[in-house]
């Protein structure tokens, strides 16, 4: 028998997603008014909110390789430069790139247009533009409001002056003059914000969005989300043209360095070269000596050949020299643009490195600085440290290049002076003017050097070009990133619905009153025998032979159901009781006595109740002596019990006058004789008793009955004391308790039935197309139950 209860709460079980739907469906209202509402604000938020744009566009960053000389000249001032990605990024993004962008743009000035709630960016839209002659603070923001009168005439600050487009106008802040937009009208009020360039670029900077394109390549994308797609374009379009101007200007500032590097040494050599062809030429004339002895023609060529080489390596020391005295003076060391003398044809690999090196470190360094990054930065203090260690290695390598030459040079003067013991007979000037001669030819070569480096600067200066390109402009969007209509619909759609639910939800989870049968069922394995649905008559008597309604079906279906727990006993007595008062003890005890008379059975109702008599009340019938009055022994039973009029084989005896002792009169002996002679004489025994959960009385006439109905009512009874049921239905503390579900408001929805503890029963019928109402059991779920639909119904269903 204990498998069919099971089954039975399992096939419950089964329909809780059914149940779930019916329990929410019935506030169709309450969410149609809420997904309602939740659109309405969407189309405000829509409505009013500000769009914002994303626009963009791409660039490629070049690393100039065409210079591949290997020209330690060119190395030194920073024109053999390979680009750091990630650093031309930062300049993209700094903000004094966006400052020249800015002036260019003339940004300083934003200009909005003022609707009855937001205020929109109208730039370039306007029917006006506004020209600062004079600022006097440049330090501080300010604002002006313009409202016009006409296309013309236009009125500032709330001021009484009317002013026109052209005309000058001194405002607390300076002069500016507004230039006519034509092709604008203008008949709104709009506001000008006026701020310092340094701000603006700020504000900018931190908009713009710089991410390489591809992995590996030097493409970069450049965005920025704005509420004013064209203002977006136009900042992005220009940010890509000055960072290509800003490119080309370092480029040739390099290049004027260089120049200017040059040019110093020229005239420094120029001036040596001019001294030392003047003592040549007055040695000459000085000693007459036009011609050198042609006999001396072989030993002077040994002698010139061993000079020639020791000028070179002189020159290639001389230059050494130059580079070691630059790099030895650290004011040299950090200079905006690097000036640091050329190798000039001294053909050492570790020396073209190392200075390579150092040349790229220090331009490395420089662009951080162009990009605001403070010297204390951890990045400059690491270049500094690498060029500090640079100088050191290249002045080593330079001193061991001079070793070399001097080494080389000695050997040469040592071949030159056995060459020189030859000549003992060649007068001492001759060889005087050979050695001016020599110096002629060292400065000589120096400074045609230094012009072929200057024209070629001067040509590599004229033809300097971006090391970048722009791929793709950007151009003002149409289409808004945000807000995104259909996300906003759809998310207010959701809330709409979510906001109902879980008002309900919590509606229900703040109800501890029972709700419908699987709340008793959750607590109790004691079966339920039925439901009586809430009865809309005046009656307390809703059971006859002609009632076909709702509420008199489920008795007959509790009546059969019954036959499960008796056993289909021929006679039985039957107590009916709950937890307190006000469960409709009296009122199921009436109609289950009138049920189980339509099928023929001679049943009586006891007015248990003592202390709360209402069977006579609700029967209609007049009170008298009854009950307390047998037990006293003042009358006689057979001549208490009353027939209930129109309704045969149907009788109550009453309750009597209520005794100031009720409990101990129920242990009176007579209290088991009166139940042995009206189980003799009537079929069914209906006892309505006391609440158990208040008093005993139901404890003690248990012992008589042969089962109990326990009544559980929907929004009334607790849950918590659901448990007390369960507690009687384990310790058998009452005679086969079965529970019956009371005044259960129903709403459209599946089958009804019940179950008893030995078996159960279908009732379909005028229930079979109803279920469960949650009835309101705190101020929250009836605000909810406002909005239940079944209350456009309840007149129908009535009647």
């Amino acid at each position: 028998m204990e498998e069919s209860v099971n089954s039975g709460k399992s096939e419950l079980g089964n329909i809780s997603f059914r149940d779930l739907f019916y329990k929410y469906v019935r506030f169709l209202p309450l969410f149609v008014l809420s997904v309602a509402f939740a659109l309405l604000g969407a189309y405000m938020y829509l409505r009013y909110t500000i769009p914002i744009y994303s626009v963009g566009g791409s660039m490629v960053i070049k690393s100039d390789q065409s210079n591949s000389r290997g020209d330690k000249l060119e190395d030194l001032f920073g024109n053999n430069k390979s680009l750091n990605i990630q650093s031309e990024m930062e300049i993209l993004k700094s903000r004094p790139l966006m400052q020249r962008v800015v002036d260019s743009l003339n940004l300083q000035f934003s200009y909005f247009v003022k609707g009855k709630i937001k205020k929109v960016n109208i730039y370039r839209q306007g029917p006006f533009i506004v020209n600062a002659l004079r600022i006097n603070d440049s330090s501080r923001s300010f604002s002006i409001k313009i409202r016009f009168s006409n296309n013309r005439n236009f009125r500032i600050d709330g001021l009484e002056k009317i002013y026109t487009f052209g005309q000058l106008i001194t405002i607390p802040y300076g002069v500016i003059k507004l230039e006519q937009n034509f092709g604008v009208p203008a008949s709104n009020e709009y506001e000008i914000i006026w701020q310092p360039t340094a701000s603006a670029a700020r504000a900018y900077a931190g908009a713009i969005q710089v991410i390489p394109k591809s992995p590996g390549t030097g493409i970069l994308s450049i965005s920025m989300r704005t509420p004013n797609s064209l203002l977006g374009a136009d900042i992005i379009n220009m940010l890509m043209e000055e960072y290509s101007d800003y490119s080309i200007e370092q480029k040739k500032q390099s290049s004027d360095q260089t120049l200017a590097f040059i040019d110093d040494r020229m005239n420094t050599y120029g001036g040596k070269l001019d001294s030392v062809q003047k003592l040549y030429l007055d040695y000459q004339v000085k000693y007459n000596l036009i011609d050198a002895p042609t006999q001396s023609g072989s030993y002077f060529d040994i002698i010139g050949q061993a000079d020639k080489t020791i000028n070179e390596e002189t020159l290639r020391r001389s230059v050494a020299d130059m580079i070691d005295e630059y790099l030895a003076d650290k004011k040299n060391a950090y200079k905006e643009v690097p000036v640091v003398p050329s190798s000039l044809g001294l053909d050492d690999a570790t020396l073209k490195e190392l200075v390579g090196t150092y040349n790229a470190v220090q331009l490395q360094r420089q662009k951080l600085l162009n990009g605001n990054v403070p010297v204390g930065n951890p990045l400059i203090q690491e270049a500094t440290g690498q060029i500090e260690k640079l100088r050191v290695s290249i002045r080593e390598n330079l001193k061991n290049i001079k070793s070399s030459l001097n080494n080389s040079v000695s050997r040469l003067r040592q071949r030159s002076g056995i060459s020189e013991a030859q000549l003992k007979a060649m007068p001492v000037k001759v060889k005087e003017l050979a050695e001016i001669q020599g110096k002629v030819e060292t400065f000589q070569a120096l400074y045609k050097l230094l012009q072929e480096k200057k024209e070629e600067t001067a040509i590599s200066r004229a033809a300097t070009t971006a090391n970048s390109n722009i791929i793709d402009r950007a151009y003002p969007s149409t289409i808004p990133v945000k807000p995104n209509r259909r996300t906003i619909q759809i998310m207010a759609i959701l809330l709409g619905l979510a906001i109902p639910a879980l008002v309900i939800f919590l509606g229900e989870v703040l109800n501890d009153k029972v709700s419908t049968r699987f709340d008793i069922e959750k607590i109790t394995v004691a079966p339920i025998l039925g439901e009586i649905g809430h009865s809309y008559s005046d009656n307390v008597l809703v059971v006859n032979k002609t009632t076909r309604s709702m509420v008199a079906e489920q008795f007959r279906i509790i009546r059969s159901n019954l036959q499960y727990v008796l056993h289909k006993k021929e006679k039985s007595t039957i107590l009916v009781t709950s937890s307190f008062s006000g469960e409709g003890k009296s009122y199921i005890s009436t109609n289950m006595g009138a049920v189980m008379a339509l099928a023929g059975k001679k049943t009586v109702i006891l007015e248990f109740d003592i202390r709360k008599p209402k069977i006579l009340s609700g029967l209609g019938l007049a009170k008298g002596p009854g009950i307390t009055n047998y037990l006293i022994g003042k009358a006689e039973l057979k001549d208490l019990i009353k027939p209930v009029p129109d309704h045969e084989n149907l009788f109550v005896l009453g309750c009597g006058p209520i005794p100031p002792n009720p409990s101990e009169l129920l242990l009176d002996q007579k209290v088991e004789d009166m139940f042995a002679w009206l189980k003799e004489n009537f079929d069914v025994v209906l006892v309505d008793t006391a609440p158990v959960g208040m008093v005993g009385d139901a404890m003690t006439l248990g012992k008589f009955a042969d089962s109990t109905l326990y009544l559980v009512r929907q929004g009334h009874t607790f849950k918590k004391q659901v448990a007390m049921i369960d507690e009687f239905y384990k310790d058998q503390k009452l005679p086969k308790v079965s529970i019956i579900m009371n005044d259960v408001k129903l709403k459209p929805g599946y089958g009804y039935y019940g179950y008893g503890r030995y078996g159960y029963g279908y009732g379909y019928g005028y229930g079979s197309y109803y279920e469960e109402e949650t009835a309101p059991a705190n101020f929250l779920e009836k605000i909810i139950n406002w909005f239940d639909i079944r209350r456009f119904f309840k007149k129908s269903k009535t009647k």
